[in-house]
């Protein structure tokens, strides 16, 4: 990739940000319909998840290879069929009559907002060299989650009680229309030195564990451990065949060496566990504000305001500390304020009180906030930058996985906790190892910000890097010498 002046790179920077709001737009914006969906379409809480994985679990699927795609055939020319597929894809879910197909169409969704995420990350990684200045774009990145956190539930909201939920999706698409002609326009196309080739047996096996593993967790509560078993087994089965496998190609999906650098594994665990708290929270606090308090989803949504506004406020500042003093702080930061948060609402049912409510959700957004910068940057600044798009899409994989199974296990247990009993009666105790569950997520975020990110994490990342990077230079030096 050329040289770009620093309002060409400041350009390129907003465009990559229009995909990722809009990928992260229809998650929250989502959530505050989960109700109108459940009146609409007769849905169980089953089905109000299968809304939300199925666009969730296609991401984590395809998100490495998309990465691996882009470096190897042009980065620009699968952001824009991305825009593409996402944009038809939001188009359908608009018009969906019953929720197997919107279901569907989430997927389809999906497979458009695949190929975004992780290759506008490798953009922003390749055109913003130096390590202070890309630490800031990736703050900025991280804002933009908060800005979707912010005005998601408001414009969810505000559309959903005007016009009604499937004018939700209408949002996409003049955004993704502009973005699609400005990357025509002014995104230079990249790809990585040395293209690396597809690897379909990962690929399969990815989706096999993921797939099976959060549908067993969905319907466990209706269907029974018995029925779901299989499904527990497949998933078992195919983590293993990916250990086994994956090291033996010479190109795999998953590079299983990034592994070995302690703040890479780090990042990774604990986009997991961020993510699984947003997923979590985000699905308790939705069903709470409507279903239980009778709030419409305008009100609903500004009840999510003391949540959002830190999320958006905390972003840059969790980058330029990421910049100027490392992951660390804003990690422990995160880990402190999530955990204080689920503590908030599994002991003092924090939810059950106005004032409660509005410090809970504070400090869940305080510490979303300081999390997705530290995670983006430790996943790519160690690695090579011709691996770009795969280190940044496992980073990607691993917020997505982590948002399935939050909201796969929160929603199991509120399910199971509820049961026959009257919905708004059962609510708050059923919720409250849904609450628990979110504590020990940001329990981990803390612990795991605290040891990746020492002396000792640096250097086996620094002995990652020149290992793959001598691996590379072998790999090119055999290729010259077998042509």
């Amino acid at each position: 990739m050329p040289e770009l002046s620093h309002r060409r790179r400041m350009l390129v920077l907003a465009i990559c940000c229009m995909s990722l709001l809009i990928v992260s737009l229809d998650n929250t914006v989502l959530n505050v319909a989960l109700p109108s969906l459940q009146r609409e379409l007769h849905a169980e809480t089953s089905g109000l998840q299968w809304t939300i994985d199925a666009y969730t679990l296609v991401l984590a699927s395809l998100l490495m290879l998309a990465g691996s795609t882009a470096d190897r055939i042009g980065r620009k020319r699968i952001f824009m069929s991305g825009l593409v597929v996402f944009s038809i894809g939001s188009l359908l879910c608009s018009l969906a009559p019953n929720l197997e197909l919107l279901v569907v169409f989430r997927m389809v969704q999906a497979v458009g907002g695949s190929m975004l995420n992780p290759v506008a990350m490798s953009i922003i990684t390749n055109t913003f060299t130096d390590s202070r200045e890309r630490a800031r774009a990736i703050g900025v990145w991280g804002a933009v989650v908060g800005i979707s956190m912010a005005a998601g539930p408001l414009v969810g909201g505000l559309l959903v009680e005007s016009v009604g939920w499937r004018s939700i999706f209408w949002v996409n698409l003049p955004v993704g229309l502009a973005a699609l002609l400005l990357t025509l326009r002014f995104v230079p196309e990249s790809r990585a030195p040395k293209a690396r080739r597809p690897d379909p047996i990962g690929q399969l096996l990815v989706i096999a564990l993921f797939g099976s593993l959060t549908y067993a967790i969905i319907d466990a509560p209706d269907a029974g451990f018995g029925a779901v078993a299989p499904f527990a087994v497949v998933a078992v089965v195919a983590l293993l065949a990916l250990l086994w496998y994956e090291p033996r190609r010479d190109e795999p999906l998953i590079d299983l060496r990034f592994f070995h650098s302690a703040p890479f594994s780090g990042a990774t665990v604990i986009a997991v566990s961020a993510f699984a708290a947003l997923g979590g929270f985000l699905f308790l606090s939705t069903l709470y504000l409507q279903n239980v308090r009778g709030l419409d989803a305008l009100h609903a949504g500004l009840w999510m305001l003391p949540m959002a506004t830190p999320t958006f406020l905390c972003a840059p500042l969790s980058g330029r500390l990421v910049g100027s003093r490392g992951p660390r702080l804003p990690l422990v930061l995160a880990g402190a304020a999530m955990t204080a948060s689920g503590v908030l609402f599994a002991v003092f049912e924090a939810e059950t009180s106005n004032a409660t409510l509005f410090v809970g959700y504070m400090l869940f957004g305080i510490g979303f906030g300081f999390v997705n910068a530290p995670i983006t940057n430790t996943a790519v600044s160690g690695m090579p930058r011709a691996q770009a798009g795969v280190a940044a899409a496992v980073a990607s994989t691993s917020r997505q996985l982590g948002q399935s199974l939050g909201v796969a296990v929160v929603g199991a247990v509120l399910a199971a906790g509820v049961g026959s009993s009257p919905y708004k009666d059962a609510f708050v105790s059923a919720a409250k190892p849904g609450w628990w569950i979110l504590t020990a997520c940001g329990l981990a975020v803390l612990v795991l910000g605290f040891v990746s990110s020492g002396r000792w994490a640096r250097r086996t990342a620094e002995r990652t890097a020149d290992r793959l990077e001598s691996a590379e230079v072998r790999e090119v030096v055999g290729a010259s010498g077998r042509a």
